[in-house]
């Protein structure tokens, strides 16, 4: 490394630095600083030569920093922290956070019943931050926050790795989304024989079996699945006009059946009930990006009305 004192630096490049940091990408990087991404690979290319370390290197998945940049990332963002303050003293009340970008996992299933009051919680608590919502569940989300690719996570669970931490939002249960023209006039409910009768539309990831199938196998039973998606969204068209009914989880079962006509039924088999959990790198909880995002979360799975949420 070159011999530098503060007067040779760009102290731009610090704040490339941590957007590439706390990215992992530098197309986002560059959306955050709202510059090119080619300015954001000749600063890479200036830090670099600063520090003599390659600082960031390309995987599958992004940007993953070295053992020297994650020694660097305190000091330097301590020091961008220091110089935030100076200016939050004239502007206190007026944070910005335009370009910057936040991935949030979760399933279409908490998407659909959460997204929108998602969305009205974190703009007001951190206005013109964008929110990315991706697609992740509890089998594979540890591995994604773990290599960058998601910032926060909201599953049923799956934070048990070490460098994740985790906060409980709340416990779900499972109901029937059907098609009321497939039912009787004025029935309200389904029998357990009856609901072994019909036909089923099975969500799952693997396509093949889901909670349902081990309670029925629980008791000596079993079900007819006629189709299988792995997206909550497809169920309105695939229930509306037929025989068949969905098990799926009770936020997203009232969430469609108020925007679809579909109506939601008690499962007449007994399912446990499952966590909902907030899961995020444990080294990035001090973030106050992060901070205000993981507020809004709270808040919107504390909201009086779970179902509108």
């Amino acid at each position: 490394m070159n011999q530098m004192n503060i007067a040779q630096v760009d102290l731009n490049l610090l704040k490339t630095f941590e957007a590439l940091h706390d990215e992992s990408s530098a197309s986002r990087a560059a959306l955050r600083l709202g510059v090119t991404q080619s300015a954001i690979s000749a600063g890479l290319r200036r830090l670099r030569e600063m520090y003599g370390d390659q600082l960031f290197v390309r995987t599958g998945r992004g940007l993953a920093p070295t053992l020297r940049a994650n020694q660097l990332k305190p000091v330097i963002s301590e020091a961008l922290d220091r110089c935030r303050q100076s200016l939050a003293m004239t502007h206190p009340t007026h944070p910005n956070y335009q370009g910057r970008s936040v991935v949030l996992g979760l399933s279409d299933d908490f998407e659909i019943a959460h997204g929108r009051r998602l969305m009205a919680e974190i703009a007001q608590r951190a206005p013109k931050l964008r929110v990315i919502f991706r697609q992740t569940h509890s089998q594979i989300v540890a591995a994604a926050l773990l290599d960058r690719t998601l910032d926060l996570a909201i599953t049923a669970g799956g934070f048990a790795e070490r460098r994740l931490s985790r906060h409980v939002l709340g416990d779900g249960d499972y109901r029937c989304l059907i098609d009321p023209q497939s039912l009787t006039p004025g029935q309200h409910g389904i029998t357990l024989e009856e609901f072994v009768t019909r036909e089923h539309v099975l969500v799952s990831s693997g396509g093949f079996i889901g909670i349902t199938d081990e309670g029925l196998a629980a008791q000596g039973l079993s079900r007819q699945v006629c189709a299988s998606t792995s997206h909550f969204a497809a169920l309105p068209y695939l229930l509306k006009g037929s025989q068949a009914l969905a098990t799926i989880p009770g936020h997203a079962a009232e969430a469609i059946a108020q925007m679809t006509g579909l109506r939601v039924l008690p499962c007449p088999l007994a399912l446990p009930r499952y966590p909902v959990e907030l899961g995020w790198r444990t080294q990035s909880q001090l973030d106050p990006v992060l901070l205000k995002v993981r507020e809004a979360i709270v808040a919107c799975f504390t909201w009086p009305q779970p179902s509108a949420c």
